[in-house]
């Protein structure tokens, strides 16, 4: 052990940790050692003989954990990032592990008493804000973990969780393994026709990793439409792609589904709920399932009218080209024939103008620095945790240094797909650390010495996952229970879609939309068309969404003690009573690869991207219209609520920076939903 890096804090800068020396056989004693550690520390603080206090208690529980902290920061990243079989293995065997060192601490009877005993004093103790918050969100979690049912409840409680994390865990693995088996694999070039030349590149690249040398690989994107259906001419490769990907994982995936819905149902009922959505909810801004219930409800309506109106425009384009069975293999593709058609706007046009070290450095770098006063210089000197990552350093307007950016961009066969924000090192002023924070993309990566041409929804990403890393980077709070991204699930995703706004700002995409071969601007008349085709296709892809927000809604409001024997049909049945079941716009995510609600902290929580872009409109709205320098409203943005991570109720931030409660008139306004 004496030799494995994860036993003293990193020496590099901002302790990045030091990716060269660490080597897999270093996760299994670092994470023993760290469980082990943090369980003598708690044992200090309830052995403590003097009465319970904020400094000898709270304080001492968030310097609990420092070395199992430092050791899942990288692990987490390696298993979703740089995964292999061994890794897979560790992650499997650990989880349910994890699961018990929590429930250790959260249902530590003496800690809680201690917990318990100083809030009962809070009134009197003359704390400062953040410290009072601190207390009232881990009193909160205690209770919510457990700490007050007895102890045979208690006991029902570590079996349910440990075997949620074990599910949990092999969701991932079975989604992930199902990914790769489902990627398409073709031989013949002409059937990639619809495809750019750079794409069919990649394709190729694809196939020559991925061990099918001459050949030509689409490998899959977590959500249901893959890109490339967009541009594909061929209707049988159209379809063949689109079966792969809505039957991936199905059998195995539903089965993991249905045992999650039910042990998370159960777990809901010791607590006192009626279902696990009612147990999530009542700790997110939301507060009840009726909240969620009434905005989604509101939605549906009027998102499946805007739909069948968008199909109907769709069926008759594909009837003129003599097809008459429409399915939702051919809905991507004729989307893109009726916007050529009506709006003159081919999104394949977009591509050469959209290369990504333009989009990074003259985009996304370029709207922190005219927002926030940031600038960036890469550190090749700083290894990353693979080739492909690329560390940059993050200064303040006035020179001062205020921590790393990683930025891991490229699809591989050992990453899972998506895109995602984390921390390395979070920001804390209790141990005077400065954060180092990571995005990863999935793009596919062309053959050496080629452009890496984006589409339109990667650069909407690319800004989308920087502005979840601006929420981490600006943090500035004391405790590290509050840093950063420490929101509620239905707020975080907030600031990130805030940030997409910058993408289309016209300063910023002037600076950043140049040919990547002659260097000229996104001509003005294209610019002029991108904007006349806005809402165009809002109706399906708000039906895509709320089909699978409301998915996961009824996965998770089953009641305790019923088990759901049939996932498909279970699915089936619930997009048709939620009235959303368009044979032609299937879900964003079907149950056999819905991780996001299966494999991570999601579940009853994907309304939270709806429920986020309220406040995302509204915010909006505020920068365009309250006469303010972008520099100032920036400014604002940051001080009230990027830096406060969650050391202040998530909506007085939000009140803080546009001055009243939200308003949902511009979201539905910009979902084309009237109102």
């Amino acid at each position: 052990m004496t030799d494995n890096p994860f036993l003293a804090p990193s020496p590099l800068p901002y302790q990045l940790p030091p990716f060269a020396e660490i080597r897999e056989e270093h996760y299994r004693p670092a994470l023993d050692q760290g469980m082990a550690e943090q369980l003598a520390e708690i044992a200090r603080i309830t052995a403590d003989p003097a009465p319970a206090d904020f400094e000898n208690t709270l304080v001492a529980l968030e310097r609990s954990g420092t070395l199992l902290a430092r050791v899942l920061a990288v692990f987490d990243n390696q298993t979703s990032a740089v995964t292999n079989e061994a890794v897979q293995a560790l992650d499997a065997e650990f989880r349910p592990r994890l699961a018990a060192h929590s429930d250790a601490i959260h249902l530590d009877r003496a800690l809680f008493a201690r917990i318990d005993a100083v809030h009962a004093r809070r009134a009197e103790l003359d704390l400062d804000a953040e410290s009072l918050r601190l207390l009232e969100r881990h009193h909160t979690r205690f209770v919510r973990a457990g700490a007050r049912l007895s102890q045979a409840e208690q006991q029902r409680l570590r079996e349910l969780n440990a075997r949620i994390a074990a599910a949990s865990t092999e969701f991932q693995e079975n989604a992930f393994k199902a990914n790769a088996a489902a990627a398409l694999v073709l031989q013949d070039e002409a059937e990639l026709a619809g495809l750019s030349p750079d794409a069919v590149e990649a394709a190729a690249q694809n196939a020559r990793e991925l061990g099918h040398p001459g050949g030509y690989v689409l490998s899959l994107q977590n959500f249901s439409i893959q890109p490339a259906l967009a541009v594909l001419t061929d209707r049988q490769v159209r379809k063949r792609l689109l079966d792969a990907s809505l039957n991936r994982g199905a059998q195995r995936g539903g089965e993991l589904a249905a045992e999650l819905s039910a042990l998370r149902a159960e777990r809901a009922a010791i607590f006192g709920y009626p279902n696990h959505a009612a147990y999530v909810v009542a700790d997110e801004t939301a507060g009840t399932v009726e909240a969620v219930d009434g905005l989604l409800g509101r939605l549906v309506a009027p998102a499946v009218a805007n739909a069948e109106r968008e199909l109907a425009r769709l069926v008759a384009a594909a009837e003129a080209d003599g097809v008459g069975d429409f399915g939702p293999h051919d809905l991507a593709y004729y989307q893109e024939q009726v916007r050529k058609a009506e709006y003159d706007l081919d999104t394949a046009e977009l591509r050469p103008y959209f290369e990504l070290e333009r989009v990074l450095h003259d985009g996304v770098f370029h709207a922190a620095g005219l927002v926030y006063g940031l600038s960036f210089t890469e550190r090749p000197d700083l290894v990353g945790y693979h080739p492909d990552t690329r560390v940059f350093e993050v200064f303040e307007e006035d020179g001062s240094p205020l921590g790393l950016f990683l930025g891991d961009f490229f699809a591989r066969s050992s990453k899972r797909g998506g895109a995602w924000m984390d921390e390395m090192v979070p920001q804390c002023g209790l141990f005077e650390r400065r954060p180092v924070i990571y995005n990863n993309l999935n793009i596919a990566k062309p053959a050496p010495g080629e452009p890496v041409l984006l589409s339109l929804d990667e650069v909407r990403t690319l800004f989308h996952e920087f502005g979840h890393a601006l929420h981490g980077l600006f943090s500035d709070v004391r405790y590290p229970s509050l840093a950063g991204t420490q929101v509620p699930r239905d707020f975080v995703e907030f600031p990130s879609q805030v940030n997409e706004m910058w993408a289309t700002w016209p300063e910023v995409r002037a600076n950043y939309a140049r040919h990547h071969q002659s260097g000229e601007p996104l001509p003005a008349e294209l610019v002029e068309r991108l904007a006349r085709a806005e809402n165009f296709g809002q109706g399906c892809r708000t039906v895509e969404y709320l089909a699978a927000a409301l998915l996961d809604w009824a996965w998770h409001t089953v009641p305790a003690g019923r088990r759901i024997e049939d996932a498909q049909a279970f699915e089936a049945a619930a997009l048709k009573e939620a009235g959303l079941a368009l044979e032609a716009v299937p879900p964003r995510y079907r149950t056999g690869y819905f991780s996001h609600v299966f494999a991570s902290d999601y579940s009853a929580g994907y309304y939270a991207y709806i429920w986020s872009e309220v406040l995302d409109a509204d915010t909006v709205e505020w920068f365009r219209g309250n006469g303010l320098t972008v520099r100032a409203g920036g400014e604002i943005f940051r001080r009230e609520l990027l830096s406060r991570g969650g050391s202040v109720p998530a909506l007085e931030t939000f009140r803080a920076v546009v001055g009243r409660d939200p308003d949902t008139a511009p979201l539905l306004a910009r979902r084309g939903l009237g109102g």
